[in-house]
């Protein structure tokens, strides 16, 4: 059950993110395009009651043009707002407008979208683009963690947001080597020394807690902090209590790691997946891992792109179907106006492209235009191919370095299968 919930709520996000990005890329002429935020403790007969007092303020629009859209707008906003007594758990949004297409073509459409998380705002704006900052804030990660890496000679610092290991900067120090120049006693090129590191704990300890303690909703947000490096490097750090106060008491952990560079940051991430056990990062990572290690071996129980996994969800062979949430592929039907021609195929969509802007061009049989029959998204077609197995389905992020691997060099479609098949 925990499972298919954390899927429902990947799969969520991924059409929420793909909605924001087809209204993020629709352009109006002038003002034409209307957005509404409704918070869910808004009167719907208040809003209706602003849209048709806007309605007629509209006659003072001296476009003819932009006047007739802003009214079909407003009117066929009016027309949907009927159907709701009151707005939905976490309000409601809507972005409606003439919107322009390919060439000179131009088309009246309207979006409702029914955020994931409680609208705080009532707003009403016409511009020549929708107004999307609102929804786009709830894509930003709940949970983060600092991520701290270093020894006596460097050291990192970042954020680990929800799947995403996000650099942010580091510093290298002056201290000197374990062997002393000539005329200097043991003693004294020791206590410089140590003198040396304290201060650049005590350089990384300020830079790296002014960078977390100016996060955003910092003691809302931030879980904790983990720290990385060699012994005694990184438990001198710890018992020196370098950090601020308010990172020092959340400190999660601290990790065996080689790297003290950015490059320390994933590796970091890996040694503490205990601590990050339940994260999503962690069980991705896991998925691709365990993929990357099947791939490699001679008899291999692992299968990558499209065509390869089509056929092995055919025969029931997936185990677990990883799938990168960073596609934007449709799967079409398409067939002949005249004759009995279909055909079926799979296109790429820029971010918020249509597949109305793909021209299909002309049946090979007769050359009747060809018309699309059916459309659908490749993860649903794939999803429900999966599940007639009962295979597993996970949606990769490219937040990290092995979910861009699926993306880039797999084409975002792998698969852990449960027997070898040669396919």
């Amino acid at each position: 059950m925990a499972e298919e919930r954390e899927m429902d709520d990947a799969r969520k996000r991924y059409e929420f993110k793909k909605a924001l990005e087809k209204l993020e890329s629709q352009q109006g002429d002038g003002t034409e395009l209307i957005t509404i935020y409704i918070p869910p403790d808004k009167q719907i007969f208040d809003v209706t009651n602003q849209l048709k007092d806007e309605y007629g303020q509209c006659a003072n629009i001296k476009s003819k043009q932009t006047k007739t859209n802003v009214q079909s707008a407003i009117s066929s906003i009016l027309s949907r707002l009927k159907y709701y007594k009151r707005p939905p758990q976490h309000g409601l949004a809507i972005f409606c407008g003439t919107v322009k297409l390919y060439g000179d073509r131009t088309d009246l459409q309207c979006t409702i979208v029914e955020p994931p998380e409680p609208l705080n705002l009532y707003m009403y704006r016409c511009s020549s683009n929708f107004e999307l900052e609102p929804l786009k804030q709830m894509l930003e990660e709940k949970t983060i963690y600092g991520l701290l890496v270093l020894d006596r000679r460097e050291a990192y610092w970042g954020f680990l947001r929800g799947n995403r290991i996000e650099p942010v900067g580091g510093t290298t120090s002056t201290v000197p080597g374990k062997t002393r120049k000539g005329g200097q006693s043991a003693a004294r090129f020791g206590r410089l020394r140590e003198i040396a590191i304290a201060e650049f704990y005590t350089r990384i300890g300020e830079r790296a807690s002014a960078i977390f303690l100016a996060e955003k909703d910092f003691f809302e947000r931030f879980k904790g902090v983990l720290i990385g490096g060699p012994s005694p490097t990184k438990e001198e750090f710890e018992a020196g209590n370098f950090l601020h106060h308010e990172i020092q008491k959340r400190i999660i952990g601290i990790f065996d790691v080689a790297y003290t560079n950015e490059d320390g940051l994933s590796e970091l991430v890996d040694a503490a997946k205990d601590a990050l056990k339940g994260m999503t990062v962690i069980k991705e990572k896991a998925y691709m891992d365990k993929f990357l290690r099947e791939l490699v071996k001679d008899d291999n129980n692992a299968a990558y792109g499209e065509e390869s996994i089509r056929k092995n969800l055919e025969i029931g062979a997936v185990d677990t179907l990883l799938l990168s949430a960073n596609l934007r592929k449709s799967r079409l039907r398409i067939k002949c106006q005249s004759c009995d021609f279909t055909e079926e195929k799979t296109v790429q969509l820029e971010a918020g492209k249509s597949v109305q802007d793909i021209p299909f061009g002309s049946c090979p049989k007769c050359t009747a235009p060809l018309i699309l029959e059916e459309e659908i998204d490749i993860i649903d077609e794939l999803t429900k191919l999966a599940e007639q197995s009962s295979a597993k389905v996970e949606l990769i992020s490219d937040d990290f370095e092995e979910g861009s691997i699926l993306f880039t060099a797999f084409g975002g479609i792998a698969a852990i299968l449960r027997y070898r098949t040669g396919l």
